[in-house]
């Protein structure tokens, strides 16, 4: 893939990072490592509570484990080269290793949402015809509803890397955030890039609004068909099973939309740096203490692996 730049290919990029005080570079290197490390421990213990658990092979379950799997591929694409930037004084990533990760970043992403999208249809099926919910959440059908979420963000992150490999750099190399973000990168080139953004933010809204607004119209197909249930307890009893899935959902999507949707001209580069790190570290990290302290039969799931473990 040819890159156009006025400059040397060889001397890439320079990652300002999560901070520029040389005094806040290890404290901040000691808290990412600590939040990587949990996320990975986290997510994994999802996948090996579902998988070593029959009761636990259902369609949520599986989403939730393909979920956990994209969380930790998610933030592996940017915390390792952040820890290493972080005790780092050149701070480099070459144009190359640039947009690889800007590639893989907003194909996990995508992913992610898509998984979202596809635990709330399951809700949606789950509560609002529960008698054929076998039928239309069978195993096919959820693992078409999987290859679909990988095949679409891998081609939209495919036509992002190409658009951005046509840009021309040749002013400051010096990127103000902590991984190859779409935005930065785009305030860095001296091409035109109006014709960019135009294709950039109709595609964008298009791949992501998709699963937001297939979240959005399922969780109003669930609140119209729960109040009409007689009973509290069984009001209760429906919304809880899709608490943790909200969460998650609002935790995502709402650093997400305040990143992306907004003019290159509103950017703003602290507000952004907390905005991102919200969904690519926190969320990635919460997600599997939200999926398990209030869901018995993830805690049942984990206990039986501990036990497992133990013996």
């Amino acid at each position: 893939m040819e890159i156009k730049n006025d400059s040397s290919s060889t001397s890439g990029f320079m990652l300002l990072g999560i901070s520029s005080n040389p005094q806040l570079q290890k404290p901040l290197f000691d808290i990412f490592l600590i939040m990587y490390l949990v996320t990975l421990v986290g997510n994994v213990l999802i996948i090996l509570a579902i998988h070593s658990d029959f009761r636990l092979h259902t369609p949520m379950y599986f989403f939730l484990s393909n979920l956990s799997f994209m969380d930790i591929c998610f933030t592996t694409v940017i915390v390792p080269k952040m820890l290493v930037n972080l005790l780092s004084e050149t701070k480099s990533i070459s144009y190359v290793g640039c947009l690889i990760q800007m590639y893989f970043f907003m194909a996990f992403a995508n992913t992610d949402s898509y998984l979202l999208a596809s635990m709330a249809i399951d809700r949606l099926v789950a509560i609002c015809n529960p008698f054929h919910y076998d039928t239309v959440m069978n195993s096919r059908h959820c693992l078409l509803m999987l290859l679909g979420s990988c095949t679409i963000s891998h081609l939209h992150s495919l036509l992002r890397v190409l658009l951005m490999s046509q840009l021309s750099f040749c002013a400051s190399h010096v990127i103000k955030h902590f991984f190859c973000d779409t935005q930065p990168v785009l305030k860095l080139s001296c091409s035109d890039t109006s014709s960019n953004q135009i294709v950039v933010m109709t595609e964008t809204l298009a791949v992501i609004a998709t699963p937001f607004l297939c979240i959005l119209f399922s969780y109003l197909r669930i609140i119209i068909t729960v109040l009409r249930i007689p009973s509290a307890a069984g009001k209760w009893k429906a919304f809880s099973t899709c608490g943790s899935h909200l969460t998650v959902v609002v935790l995502f999507y709402g650093s997400v939309i305040y990143v992306y949707f907004r003019p290159l001209s509103m950017y703003s580069v602290v507000k952004d740096r907390v905005a991102t790190v919200m969904y690519t570290v926190v969320t990635p990290m919460l997600n599997p203490f939200i999926y398990s302290l209030r869901n018995k039969d993830m805690k049942m799931g984990l206990r039986k692996l501990r036990e497992r473990i133990y013996s």
